[in-house]
């Protein structure tokens, strides 16, 4: 049995497939097309996980869509009566896609598959729900689930058992964790759904000055239930805008040009607005371990892509584990509608447990070789693997920075070990070296550390054993061990942690640890295959190309290794570029 998952038309687009009750292959769609957040119809993506499975779209037996547009159209059209006519530009942008798209969806998504079969829908939080707990290695958790908005429900906690998942509490919209978040990010001068973890990177390198404040902005009760102040915003009657004038005045600043210089105030407003997003997520695990009494909590929706919220829930909510999957986000409700039709529609006993994020595409050694002699790349090729990563294992001694192409891609915004960069954690300056000559991006973003598991709790204050594959949980870097690795410890002294197996990624564990034998330390900088403004790279012509036009140093891909370049790199020309793909105006649905 065959289920086809979808996620598009508003945010990240994506495609999962389950065959009988296992995940086949999964993947967002911008990684294809090279359009970084594309949300239209994953076209590229679904025809990737078809033809993993060998299959057509005639053999598959359900497919499912995300949400559920016409209680999503009740949402807007309510919104827009309500403040009317302050409304009157939002209607105008929206009801064209909806007439004549979303509201037919099902004919939509029959037309760009090509076939006449039944489409089934999965309310938006749901779905999220059914992404982190139907592939979880619970029997039964507590679930939260937090974003900017599906239909109504903004956030939302229960409990699941089984296949059996129940959305106990709600909170709906206007009234969002995962838009105020936005409105931060906005506020900061970032790009809104695209930008939101700079506000995490920024945040600890500020004082939590303007929290009272943020009181004023949000009403917290003692359950995690919230209240926005909504005289402080936008979103109900603005398209190009989270928050208004009052914003601005209660904060005492405009909001900040975007590429201007970053200031001490900028500082304090993402680790004050960090802190209230915290108190939200930990308040409520809290109040949900109490009123479900179980043990182990699944976080999914966008907000569970806050690593350091995460963490806090994990340790201050009476948890004993939790467990996030690696694409919480909207591409990530295609993965948990295909499992909720599989397991909580169709009954079905749940057998899969995603225990790894590599569901992208992978090529051969043969595929790789061909596409780097169309390059008249010049190349070594290695028959014997201990070779190969012995060498790469030195050149990163070396300080040499490492564009590491290998396996299936991840699914989900993390790097993971297939499509990374990797560097020395002893550089102090390798995070300004990465930062300004590969990605082109901002000094103050931080970098992972990628850790062998069985060596975690010796670095970070994490009990032994502890399990991190998803980089999605920000534990402390243990004092006397953060000055031996200052590449991946943040201002805060912290590190957004990957544990790394050999069962899981046996070459990239092996390469991990083969740095840690000449070094001591076992434990790599990893960070995303890109530069800012586009998608992790995809394919063996988007690794070469990046490596080509960046300041990586060797380029390891399958069984080869590239040294040379075929021209200087303009760097200047490149940051122009990455600030050019990344700029653009905030459209919210």
């Amino acid at each position: 049995m065959y289920v086809l998952g979808l996620s598009c038309f508003y945010h990240d687009a994506g495609a999962a497939l389950v065959k009988d009750g296992e995940l086949v292959a999964a993947a967002e769609e911008e990684r294809f097309n090279r359009k970084k957040h594309y949300s239209d119809f994953p076209k590229l993506a679904t025809e990737y996980c078809l033809k993993t499975a060998g299959i057509t779209i005639d053999q598959v037996d359900y497919i499912g869509f995300y949400e559920k547009p016409l209680v999503k159209f009740n949402r807007i059209l309510e919104t827009v009566l309500a403040d009317w006519p302050r409304t009157y530009m939002t209607w105008i942008k929206a009801m064209p896609q909806w007439l004549v798209h979303k509201l037919h969806m099902g004919r939509e998504i029959q037309k760009e598959l090509g076939t006449d079969k039944e489409i089934l829908y999965c309310q938006h939080h749901l779905s999220h729900a059914a992404s982190a707990y139907l592939v979880s290695p619970f029997d039964e958790a507590a679930i939260i689930t937090a974003d900017g908005v599906g239909e109504w429900t903004t956030t939302g906690w229960g409990w699941a058992r089984g296949s059996e998942i129940k959305i106990e509490k709600e909170i709906r919209f206007p009234h969002s964790v995962g838009l105020l978040f936005s409105a931060i990010t906005a506020y900061l001068g970032f790009r809104v759904n695209d930008a939101e973890w700079k506000v995490m990177g920024l945040a600890p390198y500020g004082k939590p000055t303007y929290v009272e404040k943020f009181r004023e902005v949000v009403d917290i009760k003692d359950d995690g239930s919230f209240r926005l102040n909504m005289k402080y915003f936008a979103h109900t009657y603005s398209t190009q805008r989270m928050f208004n004038q009052r914003w601005e005045e209660l904060f005492g600043r405009p909001t900040r040009r975007k590429e201007s210089d970053l200031e001490e105030f900028h500082n304090d407003i993402a680790h004050s607005g960090q802190k209230i997003v915290e108190e939200i997520m930990v308040r409520m695990g809290t109040h949900a371990r109490k009123q479900t009494g179980m043990k182990n909590v699944c976080v999914a929706g966008g907000v569970g892509l806050n690593c350091v919220a995460n963490w806090r829930i994990l340790r201050e909510s009476g948890f004993d584990d939790i467990f996030i999957q690696p694409a919480a986000g909207d591409s990530g409700g295609a993965l948990g509608t295909a499992f909720w039709i599989y397991n909580s529609v169709l009954k079905q006993p749940r057998r899969f447990v995603m225990k790894n994020a590599y569901w992208g595409p992978e090529f051969s050694d043969a595929e790789i070789q061909s596409v780097l002699k169309r390059n008249e790349a010049v190349f070594q090729k290695f028959e014997n693997d201990d070779e190969l990563l012995d060498q790469t294992a030195r050149w990163i001694v070396e300080g040499k920075v490492i564009g590491w192409f290998q396996g299936r891609m991840e699914f989900g915004p993390r790097a993971l070990g297939a499509r990374s960069l990797l560097a020395d954690p002893r550089n102090p300056k390798m995070k300004d070296i990465i930062n300004s000559k590969v990605k082109f991006r901002e000094a103050f973003r931080p970098f992972a550390p990628s850790v062998l598991k069985e060596h975690v709790h010796e670095w970070f204050d994490m009990p032994a054993g502890s399990d991190a594959p998803f980089m999605l949980l920000v534990p402390k870097v243990r004092p006397e061990k953060a000055p031996q690795i200052p590449a991946v410890t943040h201002q805060d002294g912290t590190g957004r942690v990957q544990t790394v197996t050999q069962d899981v990624n046996p070459r990239y564990y092996r390469v991990i640890k083969r740095f840690g034998e000449l070094t001591g330390v076992p434990i790599v900088v990893n960070t995303s295959f890109n530069v800012r403004g586009e998608p992790i790279v995809c394919t063996p012509q988007d690794a070469y190309n990046t490596f080509v036009n960046t300041g990586i140093d060797i380029l390891v891909i399958g069984n080869c290794i590239v040294t040379e370049k075929p021209s200087a790199v303009d760097f200047e020309a490149g940051m122009r570029r990455s600030v050019q793909l990344e700029s653009g105006s905030l459209v919210r649905q």
